[in-house]
């Protein structure tokens, strides 16, 4: 969840591997990840595009990106964990 949107936890973990999978645009140039969008993939899940439409989608989508971090268990990556720490 990232404010008023809501996404399924399959298809964030989908977001962050078309992230991780172009922030090379050249060997030489990696792109911040914070200013990487992904809107441009034809790959990118259908649930994401009303977020394209905002100016803050980068933010959005790396907020997202970080939700579905290896080290965090699902049950905490999901938005009604009271807490696993």
């Amino acid at each position: 969840q990232d404010g008023d949107f809501k996404f399924p936890l399959e298809s964030v973990k989908k977001l962050k591997e078309l992230m991780e999978g172009n922030r090379h645009i050249n060997p030489r140039v990696m792109v911040p990840m914070a200013s990487y969008s992904p809107c441009q993939d034809k790959h990118l899940p259908e649930e994401f595009r009303p977020v394209c439409k905002r100016e803050d989608a980068p933010m959005i989508f790396r907020r997202l990106s970080l939700a579905a971090e290896d080290d965090l268990c699902e049950i905490c990556a999901n938005a009604a964990c009271a807490g696993c720490f």
